[in-house]
């Protein structure tokens, strides 16, 4: 059971590393529930979709001579929301008693009465290093590990960092926000005695897909850092177990890691596919460029629920079909048992699992994709009644076929397809800046208005993966050759295919 979250309470919540898959439960529990966000820029900006759609949102990010506020600011906004009598969830990366100025801001609610809840996080420092493959203790190379700041408030008059302890006084140093003054930090490490040789690991964006390591020594690595050009965010480990990534990496080992994927899937979709893709290492770019248009099918579904549903098959062409059907069902008092009667078709695997998450075994799922080949499998439809609920504008391969053999079909439009441009422009210049990989199509409804939103892209060099023949036919339709096609309507089978695809460049 969800534990509530109060009305006027601050909850600093600590968003992990930047996975989000390492987000607390608690945290999940409170971000979803919560009147107002305040987030910094190493929460990843894809949990903010867990949040509700009325929720006040609130940018409050910094980066290296960029802050969208002063750390007083921030302060004052946490304290203005709560006053209002908002839950405000303070989403902060890490965790906020680790570096995150948390400790700041939970007096500043003190002060002014306002109740707060700290709700940890997973700390980069050891987040970060994992997921480069490097244990931060390891029971025969180091028990012990200390983290420590590699940016000092600039206000103070000379540093509180003891060397000469710190150098010593753990196998494993880890330091945050440390790359600017990483020079410094080595020398001081090795002028207060640490070997110079000692192995040093550097972590980018660590958990994230964009993840870059650079590997070294106290003595190199900060020319190393500099030669690869790279930035804030990152975490520097010291100790001899940076040695063990070369054997422990696992992240960015991954079949697609770092390759940035546009996922053309509906908005209420897309997440299905952005977590496989997220599982292999890609960073999923979702660009909806399709949306259901759900009709109002009250007065027709009412007809069937009171005549018993008199069809010999219902056949889904589509997992958007799957749901709404059932949604129309609820919504005129009936369920799954209306179908009792009734054999069940499903044109694909997915939709075949979306009717398994609705009770319903498919009666029968073509071996092939089309629905032209579903009509010509399941035998003799000569006399039988077919109802096909689905998309308005769906092909009408399948019903002409069983017509022309027979059947008596009747079509239940429940929605339509319409283009989503919402996205259209950010995802355009990623393409104009070299930073797609690959595009993946779904249907061929997700090709044609692809192709409307963003009719001069240039897909030279990119990878194009098509979920089935349908999907790939209508691509060459509009001159777009499929690169990749997956062996099954799986969503599974098309991240499947892009993963061995790019194996032999891995």
């Amino acid at each position: 059971m969800a534990r509530p979250v109060r009305q006027g309470t601050a909850y600093l919540v600590g968003a992990g590393p930047g996975d989000p898959g390492l987000l607390t439960v608690r945290g999940r529990e409170i971000l979803v529930a919560a009147d107002a966000v305040i987030y910094d820029r190493l929460a990843n900006p894809t949990l903010l979709g867990l949040a509700r759609p009325d929720a006040v949102l609130i940018d409050v990010g910094k980066t290296p001579g960029r802050h969208a506020m002063t750390q007083e600011e921030i302060n004052a906004a946490i304290v203005e929301q709560a006053r209002l009598g908002r839950s405000v969830c303070r989403l902060k990366g890490g965790d906020p008693f680790v570096f995150g100025r948390g400790g700041e801001e939970a007096l500043e609610c003190l002060a002014a009465s306002v109740p707060f809840e700290i709700v940890p996080g997973v700390t980069s420092s050891i987040a970060a290093a994992a997921y480069a493959g490097i244990p931060v203790t390891h029971r025969n190379v180091a028990t012990s590990f200390a983290v420590i700041t590699g940016h000092e408030n600039p206000d103070k008059p000379e540093t509180q960092v003891d060397w000469a302890g710190i150098a010593h006084g753990a196998d494993t140093l880890v330091f945050l926000m440390g790359i600017g003054n990483l020079a410094e930090i080595t020398a001081q490490l090795i002028r207060h005695g640490r070997a110079a040789d000692t192995p040093v690991a550097v972590v980018q964006w660590g958990t994230w897909t964009r993840q870059r390591v650079v590997e070294g020594t106290l003595s190199t690595i900060a020319q190393l850092v500099a030669d690869s050009g790279l930035k804030p965010p990152a975490v520097t480990i010291v100790g001899a177990v940076a040695a063990l990534r070369e054997r422990l990496a696992w992240w960015d080992r991954k079949p697609l890691f770092g390759r940035r994927v546009v996922v053309t899937r509906s908005r209420t979709q897309a997440s299905d596919l952005t977590d496989l893709l997220t599982d292999v290492g890609a960073e999923a770019i979702e660009l909806p460029v399709i949306a259901i248009a759900a009709r109002d099918v009250a007065e027709a579904v009412g007809r069937l629920v009171a005549a018993g549903l008199p069809h010999d098959w219902v056949v889904f062409a589509s997992s958007n079909a799957v749901d709404l059907f059932f949604a129309a069902l609820a919504a005129a008092g009936a369920d799954a048992r209306l179908l009792a009667g009734s054999k069940v078709g499903a044109v694909g695997a997915s939709t075949a699992e979306a009717l398994a998450r609705h009770g319903l075994r498919a009666d029968f799922v073509p071996t092939s994709f089309s629905g032209e080949d579903f009509a010509k499998q399941v035998g003799s439809p000569e006399g039988l009644r077919f109802l096909f609920p689905g998309a308005a504008a769906a092909s009408d391969d399948m019903p002409r076929e069983l017509r022309a053999r027979g059947a008596e079909v009747e079509l239940l439009p429940l929605y339509d397809t319409v283009p989503d441009p919402s996205d259209g422009a950010a995802v355009a210049r990623r393409f104009a800046d070299g930073e797609v990989d690959a595009v993946t199509f779904t249907s061929s409804s997700t090709v044609r208005l692809f192709r409307e939103l963003l009719p001069d892209v240039d897909l030279s060099g990119i990878c194009l993966a098509a979920i089935g023949p349908r999907t790939a036919d209508t691509m060459r339709e509009l001159g777009l050759e499929p690169t990749v096609v997956a062996a099954t309507s799986r969503l599974s089978a098309l991240v499947e295919a892009l993963s061995d695809w790019w194996q032999p460049a891995g």
